[in-house]
């Protein structure tokens, strides 16, 4: 059966430079350079220099155009047709143009390299391979992710070359040519587990050392006892003594369980150049706050151009050639512009929300003492500025600042509060501080429990349940109590 009804639906809407300027306020400094080049490519309306003032628009460009631009003002675009919904994490939404930049050259930090599976191929060209095992070693690298391992299972690789390249191949043929990139460097590589990872590593070193055959027995033979540190059970079925099983436990833990991480991929987001977005200075008269814009051009508007479109408009002649190409200048014009404007709003949002983020963490600033940061939410800083949460959540993606106590991401500023018996609201950076030095300083024999911890917190004044102590010692990525016992 057919319905018709009527409904009303409010949608925020947003202009083609909105969402632009959106587009690029989420853009950090390294990128929003690649960005201006970009557009500087792309756009030969757009040049690299100072602007006087903006060219003034014809009156007979106006006319000849006046409707199609009212036509193209109102023609407007829903937020979710061009950029996606905000990612906000609930603990920031509640709680329970002169620049020093080039003095500073020297610390903004700059990073060259090649690819870890560059690094991985390099080694295997070395190797004395017939062609198939070249084709099967390249797939093989292609698929060990960025920790060093490899997830996929031969069987299945065997289909994928089979399928993508037409290569007949066996799981015996590519367990013989993994056990070559198994002994590439780093030590570790093409491991599937994280036990074979270990033992990889183990086997290189001198065999004929108790400790190495030791070390390799526990690896093989025990080692979900070993992972899960029930180490008395180890001691008793070897016949070992304490001080045995302590020195295999050293070795171990000179291993690394993710080799491909000591390569620098500057394919791979997380080992890109940290640069600060903001530069933050300390003087006798107060704080310095800045934009790091040591690369950024300064944008105008095509003087050739704007010449172009005053004689193009001037033209009265229909001739479709002439209005095409005043069209072409027109639109170019109108995209340069957007790009200027949208450029320096961004700019000026920045500043603005880094400055309200600045006087209210102001005692932080100060000496980057972790124990004054003040509870704060994205809510907080959007009442400040008058900006929305979610321009407040896009500045604070993705960006920097350089103080005089190190290089900090604007997320560290975010935490939620939570009361003490006194009523003062601290926050929970410090309940993870105070958890942190509890579990350092534990006697690893009998480390802390989560119960024991959530009472040692009670005592000191911050009521705070079990779970959440326990939420919290996960975030700072510390293992339940079992597996941080030591012998």
């Amino acid at each position: 059966m057919l319905r018709q009804k009527l409904q009303q639906k409010l949608l925020q809407k947003l202009s083609p430079q909105q969402i632009q300027m959106i587009k690029l306020l989420e853009v950090p400094t390294l990128q929003i350079e690649e960005r201006i080049k970009k557009e500087l490519e792309e756009n030969p309306a757009l040049e690299e220099g100072a602007e006087d003032e903006d060219m003034p628009r014809d009156e007979a460009e106006d006319e000849e155009f006046g409707d199609e631009e009212n036509d193209r003002d109102q023609d407007e675009f829903t937020l979710d047709d061009y950029i996606e919904e905000d990612d906000i994490p609930d603990y920031r939404l509640q709680a329970g143009n002169t620049s020093k930049d080039d003095e500073r050259r020297s610390e903004i930090p700059f990073s060259v390299g090649f690819s870890f599976h560059e690094h991985l191929e390099s080694q295997l060209g070395l190797r004395d391979l017939t062609e198939k095992q070249k084709i099967l070693g390249e797939y093989i690298i292609g698929n060990i992710d960025e920790d060093g391992y490899l997830r996929r299972e031969l069987v299945n690789i065997v289909d994928d070359l089979a399928f993508l390249q037409n290569v007949e191949t066996t799981e015996e043929e590519l367990e013989e040519v993994l056990r070559i990139i198994q002994d590439l460097e780093p030590a570790g590589v093409g491991a599937r587990t994280l036990q074979e990872c270990l033992l990889l590593q183990i086997g290189r070193k001198d065999r004929n050392l108790p400790l190495t055959q030791l070390a390799t027995t526990i690896l093989e033979n025990y080692f979900e006892e070993f992972s899960k540190r029930h180490y008395d059970k180890i001691v008793a079925r070897l016949g070992i003594t304490e001080s045995e099983l302590k020195s295999v436990i050293d070795e171990v833990l000179k291993l690394n369980p993710k080799p491909g991480g000591v390569y620098s991929d500057p394919f791979n987001k997380s080992s890109q150049p940290v640069i600060p977005d903001f530069i933050l200075e300390l003087t006798e008269d107060g704080f310095d706050l800045h934009l790091n814009s040591r690369n950024l051009p300064e944008l105008r508007l095509s003087n050739a151009y704007s010449e172009m479109l005053q004689a193009y408009s001037k033209d009265r002649s229909q001739k479709k050639e002439m209005r095409d190409a005043l069209q072409f200048v027109k639109q170019k014009i109108d995209s340069a512009r957007w790009f200027i404007d949208a450029i320096r709003q961004r700019q000026n949002t920045l500043l603005l929300t880094m400055n309200a983020i600045l006087e209210y963490q102001k005692d932080y600033f100060i000496d980057g003492d972790e124990t004054k940061l003040k509870p704060m939410i994205l809510k907080d800083v959007a009442e400040m500025t008058g900006f929305d949460i979610s321009t407040v959540s896009r500045v604070a993606n993705s960006k920097f600042i350089q103080t005089h106590f190190g290089i900090l991401p604007l997320k560290y500023f975010f935490s939620e509060g939570l009361q003490t018996d006194s009523g003062e609201e601290v926050s929970t950076r410090e309940i993870k501080r105070i958890l942190q030095d509890c579990i350092d300083n534990e006697q690893k024999r009998r480390p802390l429990t989560d119960e024991r911890l959530t009472e040692i917190l009670q005592e000191k004044g911050y009521q705070i349940a079990r779970r959440t102590v326990a939420k919290y010692r996960e975030q700072l990525n510390i293992p339940v109590a079992r597996l941080r016992k030591e012998i």
